[in-house]
């Protein structure tokens, strides 16, 4: 249990800051050139020099380098004609082929925007070099300013929501498998005919990791500074206390589960199945605001949705109390009724 506890949520919280990412990097290229000119080895060189391709072939024709792309040796290809260097030389416009991998629909929507990018890039060089001394005066230009976030960061995004996700996972678990385990042992029945209160009983079970969870996530915080260096802008106090109402939630659903469960395999089996579906539909991976009405709508009962707002509105933008007061609300009404629930589930003789 102590290596659960302890151990596990670190590993978690180093390997997944660094993995759960939607960037695209490294994007496996294979370069057609049938022109050979000076304009194509420039716009070959734009990819080259680019973080976000690596250029792993060159072959002659179109056909050659599909091979690459169906054998899944390669992401994408570009397609440079035999007139590439003429029209640029001539001041004509041409085209350049562009082939995506789309298998995965939305990295491939990420590679074509930034191989777009790039050619953008090689286009604004051609016209700097043949009209050198053009001013921009009368052209409308914007000045991108990014709040919160100014090297647009994922980790920065990611880790106050991973926080969320091993605190959550280790509350749930621990509490879900909590009076199951009793039940295993044959030792609940010792408990139900002492004069213990339900309601005292409940909070025995809950208290502990209750405590272990906000150690866990001020530890987390700790790491989340020291090797990401992720800002903290806001109140600590403050997050503290929406997570420890935010902790009742979820310990008083994993206890809820553990009195209607008769072994521990079921209880782990539960769990994870309401797990699955209010971790991949919180907004950590996916927005709220791109997914379809019905669940934005069933995200109002997912509690990890609320707090992973509120955490990195507290931790990002320094947000107060007033800016996230409705969704705090709901967050206590959720562990009030959970609480009840689990209380009443309870059976017990006295």
């Amino acid at each position: 249990m102590l290596p659960i506890i302890f151990i596990v949520p670190i590993v978690q919280l180093l390997i997944l800051s660094y993995t759960a990412t939607f960037e695209i990097k490294n994007t496996r290229l294979v370069v057609v050139d049938q022109d050979h000119s000076q304009g194509s080895r420039e716009l070959v060189f734009h990819f080259e020099s680019s973080s976000f391709f690596k250029i792993v072939a060159r072959q002659q024709n179109y056909e050659q380098a599909a091979e690459w792309l169906k054998n899944g040796d390669a992401d994408q290809l570009i397609v440079i004609g035999t007139d590439f260097g003429k029209a640029i030389e001539t001041n004509q416009p041409t085209k350049v082929l562009l082939v995506t991998d789309a298998i995965n629909g939305s990295a491939a929507s990420l590679m074509s925007a930034y191989a777009q990018q790039v050619i953008q890039g090689f286009n604004k060089n051609i016209l700097a070099k043949r009209v050198p001394f053009k001013t921009n005066k009368g052209n409308l230009t914007a000045e991108p300013l990014f709040w919160f976030n100014p090297k647009l960061d994922y980790i920065t995004y990611m880790v106050p929501g991973i926080l969320v996700l091993l605190v959550t996972i280790i509350g749930f678990f621990l509490s879900g498998m909590n009076i199951v385990k009793e039940k295993e042992l044959g030792t609940i029945e010792q408990i139900n005919v002492t004069p213990i209160k339900k309601w005292q009983f409940i909070t025995g079970k809950l208290l502990p990791f209750w405590l272990i969870a906000l150690f866990e996530l001020v530890f987390g915080l700790g790491i989340a500074k020291v090797v990401f260096n992720i800002p903290f802008l806001g109140s600590f106090p403050l997050l503290l206390g929406v997570a420890a109402v935010y902790l009742l939630v979820v310990l008083a659903m994993g206890l809820l589960v553990s009195t209607i469960t008769d072994t521990m395999q079921q209880s782990m089996f539960i769990s994870w199945f309401f797990l699955v579906i209010f971790i991949l539909m919180s907004g950590l991976f996916t927005p709220i605001e791109s997914m379809p009405d019905w669940a934005q709508w069933f995200n109002k009962i997912n509690p990890i949705a609320y707090f992973i707002t509120i955490n990195r509105m507290i931790m990002l933008k320094g947000s107060g109390f007033s800016d996230f007061a409705g969704l705090f609300y709901a967050l206590a009404g959720y562990a009030a009724l959970m609480l009840v629930l689990a209380v009443n589930r309870y059976k017990k003789v006295v």
